[in-house]
């Protein structure tokens, strides 16, 4: 776990995939692509593969995180991380508690927690996450149930709060507004179609790095 915290506390860019957002691409290749660009973390959340094949590309992403030496996220499903042996599982607020998620997973993984406010944030450092997602910044469609955008005061409070957990801005970050996001106070994010979208995903994923790398944490 020490060493997975110690990884984590120096990750900045993480990944969220799609696969029907990867512009005909599927998404092993987006990971494998991101991966060369500098991606840190990557979260496999694909809501339209059945369960046998959401493992399967589990096994996949899994080898390519390893190969590049970078985290492996499983979005709400801790079996499926627990069976590909990622290194931890991120949960939305009507998803398994956290405490109940680490049941499953096993001593030693990593949880993230979807948040949306000063008060879900201090409950997931409460409950023990792993780090939060502070978010959706700006509006955004790739979730199946749309949160309202918190805007970027939301990133300036948990900036300014102390909270001991890393954070990362989320929703409708691209590479055109990512200095408003780093101005607001973050210095990690997570991005979806920002990435998977592009044509050029390891030349966009090594844009994104080196704009944070300007803004040390």
């Amino acid at each position: 776990m020490a060493d997975l915290q110690s990884q984590l506390s120096k990750s900045r860019l993480y990944l969220v995939t799609d696969q029907e957002l990867s512009e005909n691409r599927d998404t092993v290749t987006t990971v494998e692509e991101a991966l060369k660009g500098g991606v840190d973390i990557v979260q496999l959340r694909e809501y339209s593969l059945s369960d046998s094949e959401l493992l399967t590309m589990a096994h996949r992403v899994r080898e390519l995180t390893r190969t590049h030496k970078a985290l492996f996220i499983i979005n709400n499903r801790p079996d499926i991380a627990k069976l590909s042996d990622a290194d931890g599982v991120h949960l939305g607020q009507d998803d398994l508690p956290v405490a109940e998620a680490r049941k499953i997973l096993g001593e030693g993984k990593l949880v993230g927690v979807s948040t949306h406010g000063m008060d879900q944030a201090r409950k997931a450092v409460t409950d023990g996450a792993d780090y939060i997602g502070v978010g959706p910044i700006y509006p955004t469609q790739t979730k199946k149930n749309v949160v309202p955008a918190v805007t970027l005061d939301y990133v300036q409070q948990v900036a300014g709060s102390g909270l001991a957990l890393p954070f990362f801005a989320i929703g409708g970050i691209k590479l055109h507004n990512l200095q408003e996001v780093l101005s607001a106070g973050a210095r990690r994010v997570a991005v979806v179609t920002g990435i998977v979208k592009t044509l050029n995903v390891r030349k966009v994923s090594a844009e994104f790095k080196e704009a944070l790398g300007k803004y040390p944490l």
